[in-house]
């Protein structure tokens, strides 16, 4: 009876195996698939993983005025809070946060694909559950041929991550939708943001999230000057100018892709003008003005 029940055992282990092997994918995957549901990957290190702690955090990065302005789009960063919080917070504390955010992030892993979508149904962070917003995913999904749904691209990208708690926290109502961008194609990325606001014009209570650092590892001096002439792009709304200026003078600006699709989606939505918050450096932290990360807010209105 025994050993009946031990060949049985491995004869369905066997057979999993085989089946996992014909379908490419291992059980890791299958499951991840299955739960759907996005936890986080740098709470504790980016920021912190206790809710009380991160909502005192988070009181104290954001400040909001009597009077909210209706953005387009936002520029923020996605260095580690003691870094950069402080400047995202400004931003995000100035704009109404309506109930379905898209956040473009950067693709850091540089696997997947190139538009990648997430593909949960949720993701988890310290202060709770936040829905993915299938409405706008199904929508972007069937409209465009350019982004595509993949699982797995953003399960440690921290570029999205980062920014939820900031939404969460000042509307426990918003659904999201995260996409990854890995593309540097001019054309592709143009194209990207006149797919994105047709779904939007359909759903205009959206905002969207551009995730950018800025100049990495030069002098705070050296930063201002480089990350000026991209500024000087982003203030003309210009999408194009923008990635040229970043390609041809070598800005490491990490989320330029992400910034070229959301400029290019709020001009076909009717962009007028574009504030700038905040521009910032992690040597503010450090001290050391030598080698910093830069750091951008601004608003699209």
């Amino acid at each position: 009876m025994v050993t009946n029940m031990i060949n049985t055992h491995f004869l369905k282990k066997k057979l999993l195996k085989e089946v996992l092997f014909l379908l490419n994918k291992d059980v890791s995957t299958i499951k991840s698939e299955i739960i759907m549901k996005r936890y986080p990957a740098v709470a504790g290190r980016f920021y912190s993983n206790k809710c009380s702690d991160l909502k005192e955090d988070l009181a104290s990065m954001i400040f909001e005025p009597l009077k909210k302005k209706q953005a387009i789009g936002v520029i923020v960063p996605h260095a580690g809070y003691i870094f950069s919080g402080a400047c995202a917070g400004k931003v995000y504390g100035q704009v109404n946060i309506p109930d379905s955010v898209i956040i473009l992030g950067v693709n850091h892993s540089g696997r997947g694909h190139a538009f990648a979508v997430d593909a949960n149904e949720s993701w988890v962070t310290p202060l709770g559950e936040i829905e993915i917003d299938d409405l706008l995913r199904s929508e972007l999904l069937s409209e465009s041929k350019i982004f595509k749904a993949d699982p797995g691209v953003a399960k440690q990208e921290h570029s999205l991550e980062v920014q939820v708690p900031f939404i969460q926290y000042l509307n426990s109502k918003t659904k999201i939708l995260p996409i990854t961008i890995s593309s540097r194609n001019i054309d592709q990325l143009i194209a990207a943001g006149r797919d994105l606001a047709k779904v939007v014009q359909k759903y205009p209570e959206t905002l969207i999230v551009a995730s950018t650092d800025m100049s990495h590892f030069i002098s705070a001096q050296e930063a201002e000057k480089k990350d000026g002439l991209a500024i000087m792009q982003i203030l003309k709304k210009d999408p194009e100018g923008l990635l040229n200026t970043v390609f041809e003078n070598h800005i490491s600006m990490c989320g330029v892709s992400p910034t070229a699709i959301m400029l290019s989606a709020a001009n076909q939505l009717g962009a007028k003008k574009v504030e700038q918050v905040d521009y910032t450096h992690s040597g503010i932290v450090t001290g050391d003005h030598q080698e910093v990360v830069a750091y951008l807010g601004m608003i699209v209105h």
